[in-house]
C-alpha cells in the first residue's frame, strides 16, 4: 500500500467551538504522528462556520511543535489570498524551525465566497481574472533570485535567506493544476473528496507530463479523498450521516457547524436532498477498512497514485480518532489499536 497522510480542515460542530476544533487537530496530530503517518496538512478557508482551519501557517508550526517526526504542510495556502512574498517568508521560517518536515502546498482558490475575498486582498491589487500562475511565478523568482536587472524586485530577500522554501505542492481539482504541477516539476494533490473532475485522467496526466525540476526529480502524486471508517458498517454508515447532511446544506449555500448524527437523522430530506446524498457517497468511502479499501484499492491503482491523504470530517472526536487509527492498520502502519486510544 502506499504512505498514508491527513488533511485536516479542523471540523466545527454544534456541540463543540472552534477553539476545541483547533486543539482536537493538536491531539490527531499527535495521534497520527505516533501510527506512521507520513504527512499532516491542513487546510485554509475563511468565513466558513463549519471549518476553523483558516491561518495554515500558525496551525503548522504549533503541530510541528508538538510532533516528533511526520512532516506538516499547507493543504493549503490559497495562493490569490498572500503576497508571494509573505508566503515565501513565513515558510522559510518554519523550515528554519523544523528543518525537512515542512510542506507547502499551494491552491488556486481563495477558499471562500466572493465578497470575503475581496476582504482579504482588500489592501492587494484585486483583480477579476485569475492570477494565481502570475503570484506562482512570483513566489519562485523570489526564491531563485530570478528577476531580471531593472525589476524592482531583483534585490528583494525572502528571509531568512540562507534557508529553502519546502517543498512544492500544486493542489487541483482539475485537469489545470495537473497540467501547471507538471510543467514546473512539482508535486501534485488532487482533491478526490470535492472533485467532478475524473481523478484518473489528472493524475495520469500529471505523471506523464511531468518534467524533472532542480526540486523534484521525479513525479509525486497524492490522492486526497474522504473517508469514514469504524468497527462495522453499520456505524461507519451512522457517523457518515454527518457527512451527507453537511453536502445537503452547502449545497443549498448553508455553511452550518457539522451536526450530530442524531441530528442528521432527524432532519427532513427532500427527494432532492436525497439524490445530493446519492452523488456525494460517490466520493466518499464509508465502512470498516476492509469495505473502503475493496473501494478505494482500485482508485489507488488506477491513478497510480504515490501517496493516499484522507480527510474525515465527522462530529465526534474520538470517532474521528478511531477512523483514523483503522486506516493505518489497513495500510500497514499501525501494530495495535490501543495505539488509537492513548494519549
Amino acid at each position: 500500500m502506499p504512505p498514508l497522510s491527513v488533511l485536516d480542515l479542523s471540523p466545527i460542530t454544534t456541540g463543540h467551538s472552534g477553539a476545541t476544533a483547533l486543539k482536537n487537530s493538536l491531539d490527531l496530530a499527535r495521534l497520527a504522528d505516533r501510527l506512521g503517518y507520513t504527512r499532516y496538512w491542513v487546510a485554509e478557508h475563511h468565513n466558513l462556520p463549519s471549518v476553523a482551519s483558516s491561518a495554515p501557517d500558525i496551525m503548522i508550526g504549533q503541530i510541528a511543535a508538538a510532533t516528533r517526526r511526520i512532516r506538516v504542510g499547507s493543504g493549503g495556502v490559497m495562493l490569490p489570498n498572500h503576497a508571494p512574498l509573505t508566503v515565501a517568508e513565513r515558510f522559510k521560517v518554519l523550515e528554519a524551525l523544523f528543518p525537512g518536515r515542512i510542506d507547502l502546498g499551494l491552491g488556486r482558490a481563495p477558499g471562500t465566497d466572493p465578497i470575503t475575498s475581496i476582504a482579504l486582498r482588500r489592501r492587494q491589487d484585486v483583480r477579476e481574472d485569475d492570477d494565481f500562475l502570475e503570484r506562482f511565478q512570483e513566489l519562485i523568482l523570489l526564491e531563485t533570485g530570478g528577476f531580471p536587472e531593472g525589476h524592482p524586485f531583483r534585490k528583494v530577500r525572502a528571509m531568512p535567506a540562507d534557508v529553502p522554501l519546502p517543498p512544492i505542492f500544486l493542489l487541483g481539482s482539475s485537469g489545470y493544476s495537473a497540467e501547471l504541477a507538471a510543467m514546473v516539476g512539482a508535486g501534485f494533490a488532487f482533491a478526490h473528496h470535492f472533485a467532478t473532475h475524473d481523478a484518473v485522467a489528472a493524475m495520469t496526466s500529471y505523471r506523464a507530463h511531468f518534467k524533472a525540476s532542480a526540486a523534484l526529480e521525479r513525479p509525486h502524486a497524492i490522492l486526497a479523498v474522504a473517508a469514514v471508517a469504524a468497527d462495522s458498517d453499520a456505524e461507519a454508515e451512522r457517523l457518515a450521516t454527518t457527512v451527507d447532511l453537511n453536502f445537503v446544506r452547502r449545497s443549498r449555500g448553508e455553511y452550518l457547524p457539522l451536526a450530530s448524527p442524531e441530528e442528521a437523522a432527524a432532519y427532513d430530506y427532500a427527494p432532492i436532498d436525497r439524490e445530493r446524498i446519492r452523488q456525494g457517497r460517490a466520493r466518499l468511502f464509508v465502512g470498516t477498512p476492509a469495505t473502503i479499501l475493496a473501494r478505494l484499492g482500485p482508485l489507488i491503482d488506477a491513478t497510480r497514485a504515490d501517496e493516499v491523504m484522507i480527510t474525515t470530517m465527522i462530529y465526534d472526536h474520538a470517532a474521528r480518532r478511531h477512523s483514523y487509527a483503522l486506516m493505518a492498520q489497513a495500510f500497514g502502519l499501525a501494530s495495535s489499536e490501543e495505539e488509537s486510544r492513548d494519549g
